[in-house]
């Protein structure tokens, strides 16, 4: 082995050095950071009589640390694929998609395939016929995000967007926003400088629905785990709530409330209520800071309903005895506590569930009461807050990068015009004749092409004033056609939408005459695709990022991380096979469109790096070739502003002072800069934006004035828990990153709390409580077939009881898909558990998912159903990276196996690519029958 390169590369689950043989072009290991003695020391907190300081190092999350198994995975696309039964200037058998396999093809003849669909549909159809679709998460990088190369791409060739929903603060965005504004972060509130007044000033801290060592925040790796090691030291009290007996509890311990599922806004009125008939409330704070109390408190006391909210009323929804929820809200009152709601001061946990905008609602309506923003006493889960320059500028990967489209980033905020000048650089923007018009909504994606004609309200990932989200939609608008091209870029929504199977059954229809997959691996959605594209991994291309910082919809964010790193991602390998960047992918079809020169610019993807580092304030502190050379930097704190607390500002009555440019531009403001993005400037006890609305008292029964208990749709008070009585949550996974870093035989499979090898296949898990497995016959491990009438996905049990009896836990996010018979109709062995959430929208007028909470039976499954079932292997002409190992290797190829004429394979004898002229059969020990 030669002498090891290192190179320096941002993922979405931390910074890593990448130790490359560059004779073999091989990755050899990858690593965590550590910082030298060159690099900006980190900050100092002081705090009673102790100080603290993060160490000099980096952490990475489970998929960082695994991706040098998934870039040499052989579930890679490595080769321009056709499905073999698709014929574009004939019958195309949209009804085999999922089913056919798949032949190799040039890039010439894939280019040209797509380029002449393009051109056809949109000289017959119009660009509102093109529908482009990206997961949420790729990977890292401000040129390479889907914000950035893919939105210039669906701006220069005229493509329709699917719009996508806050998927993992739903509640928040769509209710949380009508109590006390922040919708420039959909809903999420500030976070600045909360680890200091927390490390300094909290007694207690109360975790609901927050599991941080699962969900590191979104992107933070594991960099709040030693402040919440901290807090334990200092001998602040936490407490948990939470269905699961999360991996956050099991650390730290403390006290454990397990609520049974979709009750959590019952609890929190039970807490309320005996705050107010013991007067153990601040009262001087609601008096002054809040709008709409004294209607709530009739609500909660009873006198508007004659239904008295109090412990013992609570007790009977969420099953936690009353005299626990009294000592719970007689604990929180004693102290001053921060409240974990969700994992990134709110985000993710039971705001994706169906009561996600009341439980939000709920959540700010508790904190309000006891004072928040005074010192120690805020919503904040360690996830964010630690000091940081926020005025040191770089953009995050919601920004736009190389687009500078400003409708669908944010890129109008600072980056357009600091990284384009209009002449030798110019923002690739949304065509706003077709754009303002022609919407789709990612969730009803499958609608939009397999129903006449579908509506729904607002934007998710629009940072306007409340009032966008009652915007109504419908598709098709008026004039323009239905969609007739997919253009699918990444991961997969089979298993991270809600009833995902109906992506199967949207691709089995000749309505959706055709479909484009540009992805990495060949999981998820890639099997339905007519021609396939082969994207590489961020390791095999240039690019530049800082970490944790998506910014855009969650403004000035980069204080996730315990330092601001800033990663020239330095292209570690070439792009294996013939996959290509997406970048390189675009640019192709771009020219081949004869928009080659106003996608690219003349520039290379390294020429756009350096124009980004430039339109940062790094040159102020580093020369490119200095950063070039070392490949990262770390933000200084020199000059950083005194402490400023998130909310100290609103408490206090004094104008806002919390760092960054949303303090400074708050898009939709309706106030000026002492008081909150409401009517009233207050928190809304009482919305007047919904009051405007005007369909509260009607038919948006979900979404009420004001935060109550409305029993949830999929839950214990409904006619489907008598056929199917087993309540399941799922959460974010833990060892994945939605569909990231699973599947692709990565060595997260090893993990016996991701997946299970039973009988040659990996499971996925369903943990269920002894009881209820006993009352079926489960054993740990025992395969289990869960199913409502949505449909059925079969798991590996784990029997435990960190869930109580009739609640069962399952990770969403299954990057697999396995039907054991006809796609979109049968029994999944993959493991994706939202195709048995529900579809609905949170309300009739909120369009956000409520996939978090759902309602099962669960059975032995039995394995008979597996006799006429055989698992496809992958395609010999997939072109995985062990092709040759497998295809050349005699005891790997069953005997009689045959390769159909006209395709490549690799020839054992002289190990090489080739292409048959007539079929070719396997005797046993070689193949005969073809010609070279």
């Amino acid at each position: 082995m030669s002498e090891l390169v290192r190179k320096t590369m941002m993922t979405t689950g931390g910074p890593v050095f990448v130790y490359v043989d560059e004779e073999e072009d091989k990755i050899v290991r990858v690593t965590p950071m550590d910082l030298d003695d060159d690099d900006a020391p980190g900050w100092k907190i002081e705090a009673r009589g102790h100080e603290f300081t993060p160490p000099r190092k980096t952490t990475v999350t489970p998929v960082t640390q695994q991706f040098k198994s998934m870039i040499y995975s052989d579930r890679r696309n490595l080769y321009p694929m056709k499905r073999v039964d698709f014929d574009p200037n004939g019958d195309r058998h949209e009804e085999n998609r999922g089913i056919s396999g798949y032949e190799r093809i040039s890039w010439d003849e894939a280019l040209d395939i797509v380029c002449n669909e393009i051109r056809r549909i949109k000289r017959d159809y119009g660009p509102g016929a093109m529908v482009i679709e990206p997961s949420s998460h790729h990977l890292w990088g401000t040129v390479g995000y889907r914000h950035s190369t893919l939105f210039r791409f669906m701006n220069a060739t005229g493509m329709t967007y699917a719009d996508h929903n806050p998927d993992s603060w739903e509640g928040w965005h769509w209710g949380a926003t009508h109590m006390y504004g922040f919708t420039a972060r959909l809903g999420n509130p500030e976070q600045t400088d909360l680890l200091e007044d927390c490390l300094q000033n909290c007694e207690m801290m109360v975790f609901w629905s927050s599991d941080p060592e699962t969900n590191n925040g979104i992107y933070g790796a594991f960099e709040s785990t030693i402040r919440r090691r901290w807090l334990k030291e200092l001998g602040v009290k936490m407490i948990f709530i939470d269905p699961y007996y999360n991996h956050t509890n099991q650390l730290y311990g403390g006290k454990w409330f397990s609520p049974q599922l979709g009750t959590d806004a019952a609890l929190a009125l039970g807490i309320a209520h005996t705050w107010l008939v013991e007067g153990t409330y601040d009262k001087e704070y609601v008096k002054t800071h809040a709008e709409g109390f004294e209607e709530w408190t009739d609500y909660v006391l009873g006198k508007s309903d004659g239904i008295e909210k109090s412990a013992d009323w609570a007790a009977k929804e969420c099953k936690i005895p009353a005299y626990d929820i009294r000592a719970l809200a007689r604990e929180w009152a004693k102290h001053k506590t921060m409240l974990a709601a969700g994992g990134l001061g709110g985000w993710g946990g039971c705001c994706r569930s169906p009561i996600g905008m009341d439980w939000s609602r709920m959540m700010i309506a508790l904190i309000t009461m006891q004072g928040l923003g005074k010192p120690g006493i805020n919503i904040y889960s360690t996830t964010q807050g630690v000091p940081v320059d926020s005025d040191f500028y770089f953009p995050g990967y919601a920004d736009g990068g190389i687009c500078g489209d400003a409708q669908n980033s944010a890129a109008g905020a600072v980056l357009a015009y600091r990284m384009f000048n209009g002449v030798d650089s110019r923002p690739m923007t949304s065509n706003l004749s077709t754009a303002a018009a022609v919407h789709v909504d990612r969730m009803r994606l499958p609608e939009t092409i397999l129903d006449d004609r579908v509506e729904w309200y607002g934007r998710g990932f629009v940072g306007d004033s409340q009032e966008q989200q009652f915007h109504e939609y419908h598709y098709p608008a008026n004039g323009f056609s239905r969609v007739q091209m997919l253009y699918k870029y990444g991961g997969s929504h089979i298993g991270t939408m809600g009833q995902g199977d109906r992506y199967a059954r949207m691709y089995r229809t000749k309505k959706l005459p055709f479909v484009v997959s540009q992805s990495i691996w060949f999981e998820g959605e890639v099997p339905f695709a007519d021609i396939i594209l082969p994207a590489c991994t961020n390791f095999e291309r240039w690019d530049i990022g800082e970490w944790a910082s998506n910014s855009g919809y969650n403004p000035d964010s980069h204080n996730q991380a315990n330092y601001r790193v800033i990663t020239l991602q330095k292209k570690c390998i070439e792009p294996l096979g013939e996959s290509m960047s997406d970048y390189e992918i675009f640019h192709a079809i771009c020219e081949r469109l004869h928009v080659g020169d106003v996608f690219s610019e003349g520039k290379t993807e390294l020429g756009w790096v350096k124009q980004m580092f430039y339109a940062s304030d790094l040159p102020k502190v580093v020369s490119w070739e200095k950063f070039f050379e070392k490949g990262y930097f770390i933000v200084p704190l020199d000059g950083k502003a005194p402490s400023a607390p998130a909310f100290r500002w609103f408490a206090e009555g004094r104008e806002q002072d919390t760092r960054g440019w949303i303090s400074r531009f708050r898009p939709g403001d309706l106030v000026d800069q002492q008081g909150l993005q409401t009517q009233s400037g207050k928190i809304e006890f009482v919305s007047n934006s919904l009051k405007r609305f005007g369909h509260y008292d009607t038919d948006d029964t979900e979404r009420p004035l004001m935060p109550m208990y409305i029993p949830s749709w999929e839950g214990h008070h409904t006619e489907r828990i008598k056929k199917y009585p087993l309540a399941v949550l799922s959460p974010h996974p833990r060892f994945s990153f939605h569909t990231q870093g699973d599947g692709k035989d990565s060595f997260v499979q090893d993990i016996e709390d991701h997946r299970v090898f039973v009988d040659g296949f990996w499971y996925w898990i369903m943990r269920i409580n002894p009881k209820d497995a006993k009352a079926r016959g489960i054993k740990n491990n025992d395969l289990v077939k869960a199913y409502n009438d949505r449909g059925a996905v079969i798991f590996a049990a784990q029997v435990t009881e960190r869930v109580p009896e009739g609640t069962c836990h399952c990770y969403e996010s299954s990057a697999e898909y396995k039907p054991l018979g006809e796609p979109g109709h049968s029994v999944d062995r993959g493991g994706c558990i939202n195709i048995l959430t529900p579809s609905r929208f949170l309300s009739k007028y909120a369009t956000g998912m409520a996939t978090e909470h759902c309602l099962v039976e669960i059975e032995k499954w039995d394995r008979a159903e597996l006799k006429d079932y055989k698992e496809k292997p992958l395609d010999k002409n997939h072109g995985g990276a062990e092709e040759k190992a497998n295809w050349n290797n005699p005891a790997n190829v069953p005997v009689g196996a045959t390769i159909k004429e006209g395709q490549f394979y690799t020839d054992p004898n002289c190990d090489e690519m080739v292409w048959t002229e007539k079929a070719w059969k396997f005797s046993g020990s070689q193949w005969k029958g073809g010609q070279k």
